[in-house]
């Protein structure tokens, strides 16, 4: 059974390992800095079996407003249901830490993970020509309840 935790300094090797199997444009200095726990910095949140196959890097954007520029399951472990997990979870915890919604950036070729997101209900709420290395973007978010 999964559960859902606070990423600590202890992860960052594994999670690194999962940044880097997962996504196209990771932003490792960021994930450092969301584990070494500052109040004021984003946060990373961290789903587990026996050992991390996922996390979400979270960073307060606005009063009600959360964004999460890395939301990641490991290749090992995509289809097994842990990033609809993993999603749940995150909001859930946003949810009762006063956010009302949930923002996050996909790139417009990426089938795969917009399918994700539509399950997840998320909306397309903006366009960013040029966002990624590879292309556009689109600002998707989600009401939290």
């Amino acid at each position: 059974m999964a559960r859902i935790r606070d990423g600590t300094a202890e992860d960052l090797q594994a999670l690194r390992a999962i940044q880097a199997a997962t996504l196209d444009e990771p932003w490792p200095e960021l994930l450092e800095t969301a584990l070494k726990g500052s109040d004021a910095g984003p946060t990373v949140v961290v789903l587990e079996t026996t050992e991390p196959v996922g996390y979400a890097l979270v960073v307060a954007d606005a009063e009600d407003l959360a964004y999460v520029p890395e939301f990641a399951v490991h290749p090992d472990h995509q289809g097994e249901g842990y990033g609809s997990e993993l999603m749940a979870g995150l909001c859930d915890r946003l949810a009762y830490a006063g956010y009302g919604r949930l923002r996050l950036t996909v790139r417009v070729t990426d089938r795969r993970a917009r399918a994700f997101y539509d399950q997840q209900e998320f909306g397309v709420v903006d366009r960013l020509d040029d966002h990624f290395e590879a292309g556009d973007g689109l600002v998707l978010e989600r009401q939290l309840e």
